[in-house]
């Protein structure tokens, strides 16, 4: 294992800063057992072999912590407490118990030695050794619940980045669905004003143009202006008004300043224009009203309904702009009939000063 592994160890993608806590834990069960076990026997505070005695233990602790510590991530590339948890409890255990056991009574010993003591305490002996076993039996725990909280959260992060791109993805190919229905119209009445009106021809081709250059900048953006996404509609409506002549009324109700204050997802007005177009009958005898609204926060359009018969449908229209909604707002639109109108409306995302 590398330095860099040591100091921020990684098991699937798990990264562990434990610097701290080695730096606290080692000096502290360094200096904590000897006193709580009478390793330093009858040494005074005077003798240099007491403050000797200090730097010894620590350095044993500093061993038994490493050791552990690198047991304990070579654990962890072995087994899960998934897939075999009680091979890794059983490991674990060996682990802690073989390397810590003969570690502190050789070390032990070597001190009773060094220290000049007359005899080996076998019975205090023990007792550092037991308590040095509970000890990395609690602090292995402690790295074990670590590890099992960052996993966690790290299975959170990539869950939620997993949405975050499947949301996208749909985003994206909801956004890619034109209806068809739009183009095949538009090319009809581009076909009927050429032999008709040349003049009128080029100016539905340049307006077509602009709705379609519109559609391809704004195809990447998640949300627009509400005051750009109504420019644009108006380039669409001169479209419409090119076709349909006055039997097409078209209204706004609210002040124009309001649109710079709220963002929508791009072609959204355009959709519902499109879908009222589609399946309503629109001639001078019964034309088609229809107004859009700024009201609470939501983007209303109201259309006359003069439903004509045999209307196509791609079942793209509304529903796909329901599902685009939901994704960007986290709201999908309501839509529906109320009287003899038509009515769509759209939760707006207001932009905060």
């Amino acid at each position: 294992m590398t330095e860099a592994e040591q100091n921020n160890p990684s098991e699937e993608g798990v990264k562990l800063n434990d610097g701290l806590m080695r730096l606290i834990g080692i000096p502290f069960f360094g200096i904590a057992i000897p006193n709580l076990t009478g390793l330093f026997g009858n040494l005074s505070y005077t003798d240099v072999r007491y403050w000797s005695g200090y730097i010894y233990f620590i350095i044993l602790a500093a061993a038994i912590w490493q050791g552990n510590r690198y047991l304990l991530f070579r654990t962890r590339k072995r087994f899960t407490w998934f897939d075999k948890p009680i091979e890794k409890l059983v490991l674990l255990f060996m682990n802690n118990i073989f390397y810590t056991t003969p570690l502190t009574i050789a070390w032990l010993c070597m001190w009773y030695n060094l220290a000049g003591f007359s005899a080996i305490k076998w019975d205090v002996i023990l007792v550092v050794a037991l308590m040095n076993v509970i000890c990395v039996l609690f602090v292995t725990h402690v790295y074990e619940t670590v590890f099992m909280v960052k996993e966690q959260q790290n299975e959170q992060v990539k869950n939620a980045e997993l949405q975050r791109a499947k949301a996208e993805a749909e985003l994206a190919a909801l956004k890619n669905q034109i209806d068809p229905h739009f183009m095949f119209n538009s090319l009809n009445t581009l076909t009927h004003l050429i032999k008709v009106d040349g003049t009128k021809a080029l100016e539905f081709t340049e307006n077509l143009a602009e709705v379609y250059r519109y559609i391809l900048s704004q195809k990447d953006q998640t949300l627009v202006l509400l005051d750009d996404e109504l420019e644009f509609t108006h380039k669409y409506t001169d479209l419409l008004h090119l076709r349909f002549g006055n039997a097409l009324i078209i209204k706004k109700q609210f002040n124009g300043t309001a649109g710079k204050d709220f963002l929508i997802p791009p072609t959204s007005v355009f959709v519902a224009f499109e879908n009222a177009v589609k399946h309503n009958e629109i001639s001078e005898k019964t034309p088609m009203h229809i107004d859009v609204d700024l009201k609470d926060g939501q983007l209303i359009i109201r259309n006359s309904i003069r439903e004509r018969k045999n209307a196509h449908s791609s079942k793209i229209g509304l529903k796909n702009l329901d599902e685009r909604f939901k994704l960007v707002t986290g709201k999908g639109i309501i839509a529906g009939k109320e009287n003899e109108e038509f009515v769509v409306q759209f939760p707006l995302i207001k932009i905060k000063v």
